[in-house]
């Protein structure tokens, strides 16, 4: 599956500056649509470590309102969730109706890395994960949640770019850990969870969008496309219109005033959503 993905995929400077603002209005108007329709949305990153799911994401939500997403970079379990079921702290994350839920990292920690680093035994747990996962998400599918996610993939030579690129800066080496080094080696180990993963969870409630992450303006766009799209057809299977689009794409979409108060963006009867939690440390492309 994986090595029929096409990494040499390109976006020009060009096009990437001509395309991006109109992007940005456009997921934000849609931001605001589907928080007055009552429709949330789950957005996942999963990917190679160093393929771009930090910056992506703050690219991504520089121009939302902060008001109606969290996002949430998953770490490991901590230990008194370890005595819950395993989908217990995912099930607190997930969005009110009408917000969004961005993770950076997700649920499917539990058929990669665990699965990869024997941190989960096989017939106990992590295959087990596979249905878990799956009724998971038909269940928020059918409550009317947007369930998209993405998997960000480069080859193992662009990886091992990468990481030296980032040890060589002074200020960016922190993100290469010796575990990192260590996943790097395991990468065909890693191909192999991944395909599976991909095969067995690809759902018509959650597919997946596999994105050639060699090029950091092609991965940008096609996020921004693939969510636009989504969330055009939420819409549009409901009966709602679309917000019209913006007559300038070359102009920035302007925030509301925090001055303004709450009625700027969200409706009046609604209460303020809290402010986002600080977005991932951003990753080499």
């Amino acid at each position: 599956m994986l090595e029929k993905v096409d990494l040499t995929k390109r976006l020009s400077s060009k096009e990437y500056k001509a395309r991006l603002p109109r992007l940005r209005s456009r997921l934000y108007d849609l931001q605001k649509a589907c928080w007055d329709a009552n429709i949330p949305s789950v957005i996942l990153f999963e990917g190679w470590d160093a393929a771009g799911k930090g910056t992506s994401i703050n690219l991504l939500t520089q121009r939302l309102d902060p008001r109606g997403f969290k996002l949430y970079a998953i770490q490991a379990a901590r230990t008194y969730e370890t005595h819950m079921p395993w989908l217990w702290r995912f099930w607190l994350k997930l969005p009110n109706y009408g917000e969004m839920a961005i993770f950076d990292r997700s649920w499917y920690g539990r058929v990669l890395v665990e699965r990869v680093e024997g941190l989960t035994p096989e017939e106990e747990e992590w295959r087990k994960g596979f249905r878990d996962i799956v009724d998971f998400e038909r269940a928020i599918a059918d409550d009317g949640y947007v369930v998209i996610k993405f998997f960000l993939h480069i080859s193992k030579k662009e990886q091992a770019r990468r990481f030296k690129k980032l040890e060589r800066d002074p200020l960016e080496c922190w993100h290469v850990q010796p575990e990192d080094w260590e996943h790097h080696r395991k990468y065909e180990e890693y191909v192999t969870a991944i395909e599976e993963m991909l095969e067995r969870t690809d759902t018509e409630w959650g597919p997946w969008t596999i994105v050639e992450a060699t090029n950091r303006r092609w991965t940008r766009v096609k996020i921004f496309d693939t969510i636009i799209r989504r969330l055009e057809e939420a819409l549009e299977a409901r009966g709602l219109p679309l917000p019209a689009e913006q007559p300038h794409p070359s102009e920035e979409p302007k925030a509301p005033d925090a001055s303004e108060g709450a009625s700027a963006y969200l409706s009046p009867e609604k209460d303020p959503v809290p402010q986002a939690t600080a977005a991932a440390p951003g990753e080499e492309e």
